[in-house]
């Protein structure tokens, strides 16, 4: 437990950006959910615009600290390759 005003402070940062992380991991994954429920459908069209909008949100986690830089960037490749097997 916390217990120099330091400390406390500390703690209490660390629930907020918590919450913050927390709350756009959350928005990530919707948008890469919405490219996976795309390619479940076996529509490439929307599966390509889904993608075009989760990119940039994936690389955006990444410059605020929520997902590693290689981590997004696999992401990325993986699904850019399966909407392209689609075509």
């Amino acid at each position: 437990m916390a217990n120099t005003p330091q400390s406390k402070k500390r703690a209490r940062q660390a629930d907020k950006r918590n919450e913050v992380n927390k709350a756009r991991r959350s928005r990530i994954r919707t948008y890469l959910r919405k490219v996976e429920e795309a390619l479940a459908a076996g529509d490439q069209a929307a599966a390509a615009e889904a993608l075009k909008a989760a990119q940039p949100e994936l690389m955006r986690g990444v410059t605020k600290g929520v997902f590693h830089k290689n981590t997004a960037s696999r992401k990325v490749s993986r699904l850019a390759a399966r909407v392209k097997a689609l075509g």
